[in-house]
């Protein structure tokens, strides 16, 4: 159940990711250039990178892991929501 829930928020999470990117919103022409380089898709590569560690660490048992997922997808959601809302 926990690589489940893992594997759907890695999905909200590539896509608030791919939202803020397509936003021309100013802080993302601040991001350092190894982030920005290939159009920002290597911000994409250390996203993936994450998801495929909770998904590692929640399959080999440790449900913590989901649990911090969970709370990195919140404030990942949050920073989005400011970010495409215009409130930054």
């Amino acid at each position: 159940m926990g690589i489940l829930i893992v594997f759907i928020l890695g999905i909200a999470n590539f896509a608030a990711h791919r939202a803020v990117l397509e936003s021309g919103h100013p802080l993302v022409d601040a991001m350092p250039r190894l982030f920005r380089a290939l159009g920002g898709r290597m911000s994409f590569v250390v996203e993936f990178a994450m998801l495929v560690g909770a998904l590692w660490m929640v399959s080999a048992g440790s449900s913590g892991w989901a649990a911090a997922y969970l709370c990195y997808s919140a404030v990942n959601a949050l920073a989005a929501w400011l970010i495409l809302s215009g409130r930054t």
